[in-house]
Formats: structure tokens, sequence, C-alpha cells
């Protein structure tokens, strides 16, 4: 899963790298708002997936002295601050040069000519193959993101992609996706501010699709800081927890469970406590073989006199029980955190306390929850 949303950051990164640099060089040679605001948007979003990157590399620590479940939830710190930072800052940029060139208005706005590198081309036709280029590009990194998105989803047993938008566990794939989806939508708004500004000669089109794609970082910002947060405030993992109900109440020695709790660490990572109470009836019936069996090899070991002393057999037998029930309890447990490690390996770290056993009577009511 890391080595998917790897793949997909990486790819964005180089291609926004690469588009980000053509529409700065498009956007000061002829002066379109939208350009610039669309190469402000890619800039953006390269620093951002730079900052996915990072948090991807960190996040795969193993556990240490000071982070004792591993470094996982950095990665949500590193997309908050992306997040919030900048693109908050590149929707300010944006918005920022919207203003000034609408308090421009007076003063010529498009060029009609661009010189670069010895070769005079038309404004609006360099405008257009570099928004065209960009959407290959971009469109490309989109792909990779999406291909993987679908997979999840489908892997999840989901079938709509705007649902599972909102459900996903992974933020670093989310943001990714959704910044290859806005980029595809800004490259639309831009080109269609260009287009109106060169067949109706007035300018204002072109700036007010550039103040759109400023809007449309900010929305951004805010949905993928939301998005974070979430992972950040010790939210619980509800189908961790049911999994752990199911295997519980499918267990013949387990009577009931109380104080279920889960905290999502990341998305591979979820550490789930429970405090169980034994079945009486269920637990019991096995256990006299095992103490007898184990009394025997207790006295066994014994020479001499002692294996005959009458205080020694009751010490042997009763140093026999607790074994016995200790190894019983600890088997249950076993199972139980194997069962649930089977269904759903995220679920990495699992604590059960045994509460005590219990009678269990027909009219006993159903588990405490």
């Amino acid at each position: 899963m890391a080595h998917a949303s790897r793949k997909a950051v990486l790819t964005a990164i180089a291609s926004n790298f690469t588009v980000t640099v053509i529409k700065f060089i498009a956007g000061a040679g002829s002066g379109s708002a939208s350009m610039i605001n669309e190469a402000v948007h890619s800039l953006m979003d390269t620093l951002n997936q730079g900052f996915l990157f990072l948090g991807l590399r960190e996040s795969e620590k193993p556990a240490d002295q000071l982070y004792a479940f591993g470094h996982g939830q950095k990665k949500y710190l590193w997309n908050l601050w992306s997040a919030i930072g900048l693109f908050s800052i590149g929707a300010g940029l944006g918005l920022a040069h919207a203003w000034h060139s609408w308090e421009g208005l007076g003063q010529s706005h498009l060029v009609e000519e661009v010189t670069l590198l010895g070769f005079t081309l038309s404004a609006l036709w360099l405008n257009l193959g570099v928004l065209a280029a960009a959407f290959l590009l971009e469109g490309f990194s989109f792909v990779v993101a999406a291909r993987e998105f679908l997979r999840r989803m489908r892997a999840e047993g989901q079938r709509n992609p705007f649902a599972y938008l909102l459900e996903a566990d992974d933020p670093t794939l989310v943001a990714v996706v959704l910044e290859d989806s806005a980029a595809m939508l800004g490259l639309t708004l831009a080109a269609l501010g260009i287009l109106l500004t060169a067949f109706t000669g007035h300018a204002e089109y072109d700036i007010l699709f550039s103040a759109l794609i400023a809007l449309m970082l900010g929305g951004i910002a805010f949905y993928l800081g939301f998005v974070n947060m979430r992972f950040l405030t010790d939210i619980r993992d509800t189908e961790a927890e049911e999994v752990f109900r199911e295997v519980v109440e499918a267990h013949p020695e387990v009577e009931r469970y109380h104080d279920l709790r889960s905290v999502i660490i990341d998305e591979n990572h979820t550490v789930l406590v429970a405090e169980i109470e034994l079945r009486e009836e269920a637990m019991v019936a096995g256990l006299y073989e095992r103490i007898q069996m184990r009394c025997e090899t207790i006295l066994d070991q014994l020479t001499g006199k002692r294996a005959q002393d009458t205080r020694y057999q009751q010490w042997a037998s009763a140093r026999a029980s607790v074994e016995a029930v200790i190894a019983r309890t600890e088997e249950i447990i076993d199972e139980l955190e194997n069962c649930i490690r089977e269904r759903l390996p995220r679920v990495r770290h699992i604590t059960l306390e045994v509460e005590g056993v219990a009678r269990s009577q027909p009219d006993d009511e159903d588990h405490v929850h």
C-alpha cells in the first residue's frame, strides 16, 4: 500500500514540476492571469507532493524509544502542514494576482506575440500548447493515482468513487487523486479564460477564471486539512471493533467483553484494547485433565520421599492448577488475537485483559458494550 502511494506521489512530483516550469514561462511571456495562477497551482502541487513524500518516508520508520507505535502519524502531520500551508498560500497568491490584474485592466493585459529562444509565437497558441502539454503530463499522473485508488476501492467492496473519497483510510492517496483532479479542472478553467478573452477581447474573463482557480486551491486546502485532522484526533477503528465483537461472540470460552476501544495510528496500524470475562462451564470442563497431567509432571521431578510427602503433593496440586488456568487463559487470548489479525491485519497491537470467570446463565443479558 505504501509502495503504491509512493509511486503515485513520485509520478505526480515529476509531472507537476515539469508543468510548473512551462506554465511560468508561458504566463510571464503572455501576461495571462489564468496561466500565472495555473503556474502557482502547479507549484503548490509540486511542493505539496514533496511534503507527502517526506511524510511517507517518515511514517515508515519503525518504533523506537520516543515513538512506541512507530512514526505512522507523521504522515498525517506533513499532509496537514502541506494542505493548510501550501494550498492556503497558493490560494492567497492566486487571489492577490487576480486582484492586481483586475486593477490593471486599463493597461494592456494580454500580449499578442511572445519571443522565446529567438522564435516569435502567438501568445494564444503558446498558452494553449502549454495547457495541452500540461494536460497530457498531469493526465498521466492522474491515471496512475486513479488506478490505485479504484483498485483499493474495489478491494474494500465499495462501488461509488465519490463516497469512497470520503471514507478512504489513506489520505496521501486521496490527496494525490484530489490534486490531480483539481489540476485537470484548473487547466480547463485556464483554457476557458484564455479563449474567452481572445475571442471577446475582454480581459475580465481571464481574470475571473484565474480567481476561480485560486478559490479551488483554497477548497482543496480545507478538505485535505479536514481529512488529515480526522486521523490526528484518536479516531476509532469501527471495523476493527466490529471484527472483535464477532470473534468474541463466536468463541465458546468467552462470556462477555467490556471497555472495548481502538485507535487508528495510520491506515496500516490499529491499536485495540478490551476486557473479557471467561465462561466458567466451557473453560473448567477441559482443565481437570490438564491439572492432573501437570501435577504428575511436577511430582515426577521431585526426588525421594518428597514425592510421597502430603505437603508436597498439595503444593504440586495447587501449582498445577494455577499453571493450567494461566496457560489456558493465554491460549484463549492468543486464539482471539490471531483470529482478529487474520481477518484484519492492520490490527497490529491488541491488549486483552481477563477480568475473571463468569458463570453463564440462560437468561443472562446480551454482551456488555
